[in-house]
This record gives C-alpha cells, structure tokens and sequence, in this order.
C-alpha cells in the first residue's frame, strides 16, 4: 500500500464509525480502527491525531470558510440575512464533502467527549460569524445576536440534511430551519 494511500483516510473514517457503533466511542482503540482500516496504528497518526478527530476531520476549515463567505456578501442586507446567505453557500460546499450520517450523529450524542467536541466547533463558528460581521461594520450588540442565531438555524439545517440523507441541496434545508425558526419567533424575524 502506498504510504499516502488518497483513499485512507476515508476507509479510517468508515471503520472508525463501524467500530464505535457496534461497541461504543469509550471502547474502541486507535490500534482497533486501524486495523480495520488496514494500516498500522504508527500509520493511523498520518491522517488523525486522536481517535476523536476522525469524526471531526475538516472541522477547523469551516469558520474561516464561513467567515470569508460572510465578508463577501453583498452590502444592503440585515446582518442576518447576510448571514444565512453566506451559509447557504459554505453548507452547500460542506454537505458536498461530508457524508450525510446518522450513525455519526448518533454515535457524538452518545458520548460527551464528542458533545464537548461539536460544542466547541459551534461556537467557533458562532465567532467566526460574529467577528466577520463586525469586520464588515455590524455594532457588536447586533452582530453577536445575528451569529448566534444563525448558528442555531446552520445547526437545524445541517440535522435536517442528515435526517433527509442529503437527497436535497443544502440550501432546501437551510430555508426550512430558516423557516421553522422564523415561526417559532411568531414569523416576525427576517
């Protein structure tokens, strides 16, 4: 096998996902995945620094993704809908390079190391929108509400996207999270 194998890295995350479905996150072994995956433990280190990390893989590259789209928005727009705008284009580029998994939902709702993991990357990206959206002008006193907001409504968009297996473009979801969380504010909120 080739030492940069392009397809390891995928194959990590599949038996990662098997292994901690069929026995639980807390069990599971690095040694473990990477035999399942084919390759040795020292080997899994190239791709993962953690057994946690490949469920987040790429993580770390969607706040400044989400930044950069919110600084390229056009003007004129409430800090919201600039926003959501911004999101709509970043979750499409996201929901393209991720597989649509229930399993891997379930599997972070299970275990609180990896509830704490997925906090933390919410609120990365509940700062990244907020300093982008200050860097373009917005009062602080609006742009932290409109990224906090929005982070609630990119979330419900990405569970609906996982629950529908993807069969939509992701801005289908996120107009419905749009939408949902518009009448839960009595339709007033734009």
């Amino acid at each position: 096998m080739a030492r940069w194998d392009p397809g390891t890295a995928d194959r990590l995350r599949k038996a990662a996902l098997e292994l901690y479905a069929e026995h639980g996150y807390d069990a599971v072994t690095i040694t473990q995945i990477a035999e399942r995956a084919g390759i040795t433990r020292r080997s899994y280190f190239r791709y993962f620094p953690d057994k946690r990390e490949v469920l987040f893989a790429g993580a770390e590259q969607l706040p400044p993704a989400v930044a950069e789209a919110v600084l390229a928005a056009e003007e004129g727009e409430s800090p919201l809908r600039t926003v959501l705008a911004a999101l709509a284009d970043v979750g499409t580029r996201v929901a393209q390079a991720v597989d649509p998994s229930p399993e891997r939902r379930a599997i972070i709702a299970a275990t609180p190391e990896l509830q704490e993991r997925e906090r933390s990357k919410g609120a990365a990206i509940t700062t990244a929108i907020r300093d982008a959206l200050e860097q373009r002008g917005t009062p602080p006193e609006l742009a932290k509400p409109a990224a906090q907001v929005a982070a609630i409504i990119l979330g419900d968009a990405f569970d609906r996207w996982i629950d529908a297996g993807g069969t939509q473009d992701f801005p289908a979801y996120l107009d419905a999270a749009t939408a949902a969380f518009r009448s839960a504010c009595g339709g007033t909120f734009t």
